[in-house]
């Protein structure tokens, strides 16, 4: 089946350029549309799909700014190129400002044409993947997984996938990050969600019982077998059989495990009799599986044969604001089961949840949030009532960074502001002008900490403004923090 041409939108009034733009384009593979006027380009949008359009600022009818900010506006679903024979860095700065993914100055060259409009194409591309995603998990509730971020709708769509398989499974993570949890979603999403579910820590049981738990045994096989007993590979007979922390196995045992796993049939402890299954097997661990398997502690045979579909949880310090949405469900549930009257979080709390690595993951912020609950009363749940850390220690928000700003940054205010969300505090009217000569590690920091500091100091307000993620912004801001002599 042969591959769907990329289809770009040519808006060009100089027939000569339309002519040699639309055949550089052409040549590479790509599907080119050529429109001379401001009008037949909103038509042409309107009527097509587009994965990107390349814009010439200067048309006959219109102005190319008007034409990008009505695309963003609209929330067409193009990536926009600007090409244009003014090259002002104020041109430029207000293209990318009305949502131009790239601007490139006249003459063009051909290479930079192709590779600028192949890399928006690609950019589109991954948009409409992301958005696909988003409204496949639109209310950021997937079998028991609360949250919308990047990392774990890629998580959703990748149980999904394996759930359709009978190949095993395998879950890292850190501890906390709700391995069982995907391990119950894969269940539920596939074939076999009618059936049973068996899960078995295998850190939890010791070793001299953990072959009796798994294949079961049959009355006086050891003492204290005083009958016969159905192992959990017979019980999730049919359906999923989850091995919780497998790299705890004792090596011996991992023997018959594989034997299991390659013949399907299991041997109760002190029987000859040998039974078949049908089992989906998925496996866990918070280790690294192959580190195991070098070090010797892991069959590398078994490992081959359990990692076969390998999903990784991320931990709850890289999901961005789906610590807010978890910590909302944890303070209703809580608050209903507890009697209290809490209904949300104040806005220095919001901060310092994001503030926190949550090394416990998950489960450390539930144990947090319903602590909070029990001990404290009223509607809003402060900062000072969330107690982070181990027991008995005090764990507060980082110090905010009160250096003031490098001599190469001025404010002043200015006829016209920006747009920016409502939510922001301070003065609107407020703009940051740097000077050159300086790296651009410093602008970002100059820049960034303006930010802060136009946001009272809050990071989710910030993050709105300069569209970084929460925990990108507490990261550079304690690294800052902690360069500053």
């Amino acid at each position: 089946m042969p591959k769907t041409k990329q289809k770009v939108l040519l808006v060009e009034d100089a027939f000569s350029l339309a002519v040699v733009y639309k055949d550089w384009l052409e040549k590479s593979g790509f599907d080119c549309q050529h429109v001379d006027t401001g009008k037949a380009a909103l038509a042409a949008l309107e009527e097509g799909k587009f994965q990107a359009m390349v814009l010439d600022l200067n048309l006959p009818d219109a102005n190319g700014i008007a034409i990008l900010n009505h695309v963003t506006e609209q929330k067409m679903p193009v990536t926009v190129v600007v090409v244009t024979g003014s090259g002002s860095i104020k041109t430029a700065v207000d293209a990318m400002r009305a949502g131009a993914y790239d601007f490139i100055v006249k003459p063009v060259a051909e290479e930079r044409i192709i590779t600028t409009v192949r890399n928006a194409c690609e950019r589109e591309q991954l948009h409409e993947a992301i958005a696909e995603i988003r409204n496949d998990f639109a209310d950021g509730n997937f079998h028991g997984f609360i949250g919308k971020s990047p990392v774990m709708l890629g998580v959703f769509k990748m149980i999904e996938n394996v759930a359709r398989s009978k190949a095993t499974a395998f879950i890292t993570g850190e501890s906390g990050t709700g391995k069982e949890v995907c391990a119950e979603a894969i269940h539920k999403s596939g074939p076999r969600a009618g059936k049973s579910f068996v899960a078995l820590n295998c850190a939890a049981i010791p070793r001299d019982l953990i072959e009796s738990e798994i294949f079961g045994h049959v009355k006086g096989a050891f003492t204290g077998a005083n009958g016969d007993r159905e192992g959990a590979a017979a019980a999730a007979n049919g359906g999923t059989l989850f091995l919780d922390e497998i790299c705890e196995m004792d090596i011996d045992l991992q023997t018959k495990l594989l034997r299991f796993l390659q013949t399907g049939t299991v041997q109760r402890v002190g029987s000859d009799a040998v039974m078949s299954v049908d089992v989906r097997v998925i496996c866990a661990t918070n280790r690294d599986p192959y580190e195991e398997v070098e070090q010797g502690r892991f069959r590398e045979d078994l490992y081959y044969r359990l990692h076969v579909l390998p999903i990784h949880l991320p931990p709850l310090r890289d999901r961005d604001a789906d610590v807010l949405e978890i910590a909302q469900v944890f303070l209703e549930t809580f608050a209903q089961e507890e009697g209290k009257p809490f209904t949300g979080f104040s806005v220095q709390a919001e901060d310092k949840l994001l503030a926190h690595g949550w090394p416990g993951n998950v489960r450390e912020l539930q144990n947090v949030i319903r602590n909070a609950i029990v001990l404290n009363d009223g509607e809003v749940l402060d900062a000072d009532m969330i107690r982070l850390g181990a027991p008995g220690r005090s764990s507060s928000l980082p110090k905010q960074d009160t250096t003031p700003l490098s001599p190469g940054v001025f404010r002043e205010t200015a006829g016209q502001a920006a747009s920016v969300p409502s939510a922001v505090v301070g003065d609107r009217n407020k703009m940051v002008r740097v000077m050159l000569g300086r790296t651009f590690a410093e602008l970002e920091r100059d820049v960034v900490m303006a930010t802060f500091d136009y946001c009272g100091g809050s990071v989710p307000k910030a993050s709105k403004v300069l569209k970084m993620s929460p925990s990108t912004l507490y990261r550079k801001r304690e690294e800052w923090t902690r360069d500053d002599p």
